[in-house]
């Protein structure tokens, strides 16, 4: 059975049969903005694109970045200010990202997660001590919610494939928290390194941040060490 996870909430990678859980997906679930508007000539079902951005960092023991995941979409702006530019998969292969998705469910849930980060933790570089995962909201031009706005937003752990969900291990339900109402960002946990054996960290922090820098910035300064 599937854990539902709690802030602050700290887990063992262990599969009800006992065996480590090595190989798993991180994903995030959401739906666009479905609203229904009168008119002049009756009502309309209005769509409002919503854009989740999952993304992810690496850290050594000392607490310094040392691989990332994020959208190649920023990478003009990025270019533009020296920035690292953002990329699909880390430098060992262990992590790789599924892509962009800017829109979100039309139609209701359709049982598969928008934007996933398949994870492989026998490839993961011997440097690396933790691996942060954090979500941002992507505002167009006009737009202003927050996570309290979109519907069915939910993260989770779960064994299988972008595409295939076999077996889900934990998860965490974001629209049921009230913290969340009015931010933008959030860091999801981390997982990391206790005696040789890789554990998951549910921080559930929501933040303000307005770029998925800020939010890194936030991480590197609150948790990496």
């Amino acid at each position: 059975m599937a854990i539902n996870l709690t802030k602050g909430q700290k887990i063992d990678l262990r599969k009800s049969s006992g065996e480590q859980l090595t190989n798993f997906c991180v994903g995030v679930n959401w739906g666009a903005i479905e609203t229904i508007k009168k008119g002049l000539f009756g009502k309309r079902k209005v769509i409002e694109d919503v854009d989740l951005d999952l993304s992810c960092i690496m850290t050594d023991a000392n607490g310094e970045l040392a691989d990332w995941i994020y959208s190649p979409e920023y990478n003009g702006f990025l270019q533009q200010h020296n920035y690292p530019l953002g990329k699909l998969m880390s430098k060992d292969a262990a992590l790789r990202h599924s892509g962009d998705d800017r829109q979100g469910d039309v139609g209701g849930d359709d049982g598969l997660d928008n934007e996933i980060i398949s994870v492989d933790l026998s490839k993961v570089d011997s440097n690396i001590d933790k691996i942060f995962f954090f979500l941002n909201i992507y505002l167009n031009k006009g737009q202003n919610f927050d996570f309290s706005h979109i519907p069915f937003a939910k993260i989770r752990m779960y064994e299988g494939t972008p595409s295939r969900v076999n077996n889900v291990h934990s998860s965490y339900d974001i629209v049921t928290d009230g913290s969340y109402a009015g931010k933008g960002a959030l860091i999801m946990g981390k997982l990391y390194k206790r005696n040789g054996e890789w554990k998951f960290d549910a921080i559930g922090e929501p933040t303000d941040d307005k770029m998925f820098l800020q939010t890194i910035q936030k991480i590197l300064q609150n948790h990496a060490k």
